[in-house]
């Protein structure tokens, strides 16, 4: 089998083909190599002002080295095998927008340390039970949730009650699996 593509050769294959330093760039593609990457190793350090990199449709298993990523903004992640939010603290306090959709996630303990997240792309991963979902209540600027495929979603569809459920538990959500949220007091002063 191939060894897997590091950061730092998808990093060197990315600045060949775009022409731009990795070092100075806002936006970072490194989504689908082949071979996959399967380790967010510490190359990603030097992308100091990246705002918005994709590391979709690899094989990466943890979320780690974000730490020089001071002003990441957007973090694209989904089609990957990760299994929890773990990594993700340090940019706790710059992100705006996660796509970690179809991953392999359960447990959304650590996701309280996205303070400024507004955007959180999550379908298809493995939530279950209403005891993690509403972790996200924890996220004050939560306003657009896509949550469609996880086994909470799919059993609350089937019976009828998901939108309503769910926003309860989120009362600030603006969006919801594509959803416009329409609130009663909303309508009320229409």
């Amino acid at each position: 089998m191939a060894k897997a593509t590091t950061v730092r050769d998808a990093l060197n294959k990315w600045e060949e083909r775009s022409g731009e330093k990795a070092s100075e760039a806002i936006e970072v593609e490194l989504y689908g190599q082949i071979p996959p990457v399967e380790k967010m190793d510490p190359s990603l350090s030097t992308l100091s002002n990246c705002e918005k990199l994709s590391l979709s449709t690899n094989c990466i298993e943890k979320i780690t080295n974000l730490n020089g990523l001071k002003k990441l903004k957007i973090l694209s992640l989904g089609r990957n095998n990760i299994k929890t939010f773990a990594g993700l603290e340090a940019v706790g306090d710059t992100l705006e927008e996660l796509w970690i959709s179809y991953n392999l996630i359960e447990k959304l303990k650590g996701v309280n340390c996205l303070k400024k997240l507004k955007v959180l792309y999550m379908s298809n991963n493995q939530v279950k039970d209403w005891g993690e979902f509403v972790r996200l209540a924890d996220l004050p600027c939560l306003a657009d949730l896509v949550f469609v495929g996880n086994p909470l979603q799919e059993k609350h569809s089937a019976e009828g009650n998901w939108m309503d459920e769910a926003c309860k538990r989120l009362p600030n959500l603006k969006k919801l699996d594509g959803t416009p949220v329409i609130k009663m007091d909303d309508a009320d002063e229409n």
